[in-house]
């Protein structure tokens, strides 16, 4: 069983007070009328924590998150880096198609088939385009897996 109270605390120069059991007239009468807090508040029953109210739940963001609007306003702001594939003479071409596939996350077979492709005919390839910090991650995990790579800004954007 629920039950709603509904009134008017009045602001005074000693803070809030409540009206008086009983009281017939409103509490926020007078110069200062203007000062009252109309509120509500819901009572619950026996069963449901023994007739206390409810204190309000305000909502706030999380401090220090941001939303999901900003990080990708941040992401489209910061410069663009290129991943690049070096030729080399020691690692096999399928070896080299499974490691682009396994560190660049969406990569396809068909394009990785084309990227170590590029960089054996003409000694260098575009991995991907991508953020500074990513474009660190990925070629770090490519050197890692014995991979020649490097990375350089990108001109014009991704």
């Amino acid at each position: 069983m629920e039950s709603a109270i509904r009134g008017r605390f009045a602001l005074s120069p000693n803070g809030i007070f409540n009206p008086k059991p009983g009281d017939r007239y409103s509490v926020c009468r007078g110069t200062h009328s203007n000062l009252c807090i109309p509120t509500a508040a819901i009572a619950t029953g026996p069963g449901k924590g023994g007739g206390l109210l409810e204190k309000p739940v305000i909502e706030k963001g999380t401090p220090g998150r941001e939303s999901e609007f900003d990080l990708r306003k941040l992401r489209k702001s910061a410069p663009p880096y290129r991943v690049m594939l070096h030729n080399d003479n020691f690692n096999k071409r399928e070896y080299v198609v499974q490691v682009l596939m396994k560190v660049i996350p969406g990569m396809t077979i068909d394009n990785a088939v084309n990227i170590m492709q590029e960089a054996h005919c003409n000694g260098l390839s575009v991995v991907i385009i991508c953020s500074q910090a990513d474009a660190e991650e990925h070629c770090m995990q490519l050197r890692g897996n014995g991979l020649l790579s490097s990375i350089e800004p990108a001109g014009g954007g991704c």
